[in-house]
């Protein structure tokens, strides 16, 4: 089955329904900016050096900024076996405009 396409409508109620994991792709600093509550981060780098390592179940939805990083991982995803892949059009963009939050990483203090 080819990638499918959701907007953060749909994303949420996959998210909401638990049926789905969350796999940000974004670089670590966009990441510390801000992202889904229940995403797993796992830059596209590493995704592109052995996308079944970090791939444990089917039911995905990739995220990005935008949506061409994610899309490509869910490519990569497709390609390693998953059948049910999702990339969110317009990524964290479109998230946030339409209404969702994102969280940011608790940092921890030095010293």
């Amino acid at each position: 089955m080819p990638v499918q396409q959701i907007d953060a409508v749909r994303a949420r109620e996959l998210i909401e329904s638990g049926e789905v994991e969350v796999i940000d792709v974004r670089d670590p600093h966009e990441w510390l900016n801000g992202h889904i509550e229940v995403a797993r981060h796992v830059p596209l780098t590493r995704l592109r050096t052995g996308a079944k390592s970090y791939l444990n179940r089917d039911n995905v939805i990739f995220v990005c900024a935008a949506g061409v990083r994610s899309n490509m991982a869910a490519q990569l995803a497709a390609a390693a076996g998953l059948s049910q892949v999702y990339n969110l059009a317009g990524g964290t963009k479109a998230w946030t405009q339409a209404g969702n939050s994102l969280v940011r990483p608790a940092r921890t203090a030095v010293g």
